[in-house]
């Protein structure tokens, strides 16, 4: 990714948040993906880690109407994925999405559960939550212009418990410097 893509959405983000009321703590730790397939308007997200403990983490997302998160899972991480403002559609599969057909899944959303057939989708509105446990295949994008997302989950380990089903992806984007950055990724101040 240019960094010069990455001040903006970082910026963007930051207007976001402000505008509606979403204060972020100093010192925000920072990361903006294209997930390595190098079109972030197609696959992209910007996320600030808000609390990495040993047993759990929140995260605040960024994302423009057309920036899905592909399908992936998680091998040990449990989350709620939570529409914070906006509206986000998430798309839901028992398991590998080739292998699981309409299978049902049982979800809680709004902590209610729910019997959905594999490959639904789901749309929150603003305050509205979905809980995924490890194993269910799950992508998400805004339906909205723009949306903040949430997580919480417990601990995290973007490097060894994400599987995604595109065998191309990278987690963490490389990054060409046309600019100045605005800040420092997470993936930069790593040792």
């Amino acid at each position: 990714m240019k960094r010069s893509a990455i001040n903006a959405l970082i910026q963007s983000a930051e207007a976001c948040f402000a505008a509606h009321a979403w204060a972020l703590p100093p010192r925000p730790r920072w990361d903006v993906t294209d997930f390595g397939l190098g079109d972030w308007k197609r696959q992209g997200l910007v996320l600030v880690n808000l609390a990495e403990e040993p047993e759990y983490c929140e995260k605040l997302m960024y994302a423009r109407q057309g920036m899905e998160t592909p399908a992936h899972c998680h091998r040990k991480k449990k989350e709620d994925i939570i529409c914070r403002w906006g509206r986000l559609a998430v798309q839901v599969w028992a398991g590998v999405p080739a292998d699981v057909g309409t299978r049902e899944l049982v979800l809680p959303l709004n902590h209610e559960p729910v019997t959905v057939p594999s490959g639904s989708i789901l749309e929150l509105e603003a305050g509205s939550r979905v809980t995924l446990v490890p194993g269910v295949y799950h992508a998400f994008q805004p339906v909205s212009e723009e949306c903040i997302i949430g997580e919480v989950s417990t601990v995290n380990d973007d490097v060894n418990d994400n599987v995604f089903l595109h065998p191309n992806i990278g987690r963490y984007p490389g990054i060409e410097e046309d600019e100045p950055a605005h800040c420092r990724l997470i993936s930069e101040n790593k040792p």
